[in-house]
């Protein structure tokens, strides 16, 4: 009977254990240039490609001077396309409705100047606001481009994004033109003055969440609120790491996970999660944010599921020990009328 019961056990334990097993990567980076819209590549439901290389460019600015450079504009589609290049401010506005700060490239601020300053060398040699070009397939075009700063430039940050937008999109069965707007942020510093790097971390949550598509999945995270207060960019960092201490399963982000950058007079929210959180387990979590010198961190117990699995155990336990015993007072019923 000992062997029996031991062996029913050991059953359930290895059923109980197995998502310990189980480590889930999750990659969840956002680098300088490609968190925002401004993705390294744009493709269309009519098989434009379109990318720009590099992604974002970084500048010392110093006044009354000028920086002349390049990028490349990439057609890796199968047809022709022409091309507009102009430069847009980079910007977030803030939104009361969701009371988040989004994207745009239409408002300007004291730290848009930079989009002004900015023109490309078209076919005859001459410096324009914006040019236009053509790129045949699978080939390369390169945009040159220059900086003028003024006499005097604002303290701090300077930030612009160069477009390369498709001008020949295919017009849909609704009559509407795609388009692909790939474009290169543009981050300038100015080293004639004083540079203030400072920033307000608020809101560090940890959560657990179950997402319902095509399958039922766990998901452990953790978020965080960074606002620029100076007047430079920085590149805020969380780190999430999951330790499951019952039943086991680990997540840690990775290295170049987790990242974020922030412009002047901007607060963005920071985050990871682990997508393929176990089914069930006991996790002690930490959620730290970096920024700008500045460290904030978080520690929280979550449960998945484990009540259920223990009951559910403890039921299974308990039927195993019970039809061990009857078992058992069986044979020594018979094992008595042998003996008679």
């Amino acid at each position: 009977m000992n062997k029996r019961i031991a062996f029913s056990l050991s059953v359930i334990v290895a059923l109980l254990l197995t998502p310990a097993f189980f480590v889930i990567s999750n990659v969840h980076a956002e680098d300088d240039a490609s968190q925002e819209q401004n993705s390294e590549e744009a493709a269309n439901p009519d098989g434009t490609n379109i990318s720009l290389t590099p992604v974002s460019k970084v500048y010392q600015l110093s006044a009354a001077s000028t920086y002349d450079d390049s990028f490349t504009v990439n057609n890796t589609g199968g047809r022709e396309l022409a091309i507009e290049v102009f430069a847009a401010p980079y910007s977030y506005v803030y939104s009361e409705q969701n009371d988040t700060y989004q994207l745009g490239f239409s408002n300007e601020n004291h730290y848009t100047q930079l989009s002004r300053w900015i023109t490309f060398k078209d076919a005859d040699g001459s410096y324009k606001k914006s040019i236009s070009a053509t790129i045949a397939p699978n080939e390369s075009y390169t945009a040159e481009y220059r900086i003028e700063t003024p006499g005097s430039i604002p303290d701090g940050g300077q930030y612009a994004v160069i477009f390369a937008r498709t001008t020949n999109g295919v017009a849909s069965s609704n009559g509407i033109k795609t388009e692909a707007s790939p474009g290169m942020v543009v981050y300038g510093r100015s080293i004639d003055s004083e540079s203030l790097v400072s920033a307000e971390i608020n809101n560090l949550t940890i959560r657990q969440s179950v997402t319902e598509n095509e399958k039922t999945r766990n998901t452990i995270s953790g978020m965080a609120k960074v606002k620029n207060t100076g007047n430079v960019d920085f590149t805020a960092r969380g780190k999430l790491v999951a330790d499951g201490f019952i039943f086991g399963g680990h997540y840690e982000t990775p290295e170049n996970g987790g990242r974020l950058s922030i412009i002047p007079e901007t607060e963005l929210v920071v985050s990871d999660e682990w997508k393929e959180t176990p089914g069930f387990g006991i996790f002690k979590v930490t959620w730290t944010v970096e920024a700008a010198g500045q460290t904030e961190t978080i520690e929280q117990i979550v449960v998945i599921n484990v009540i259920p699995v223990i009951i559910v155990s403890i039921i299974l336990l308990t039927i195993i020990i019970v039809w061990c015993i009857i078992r058992s007072k069986k044979r020594k019923e018979r094992r008595s009328r042998l003996a008679v």
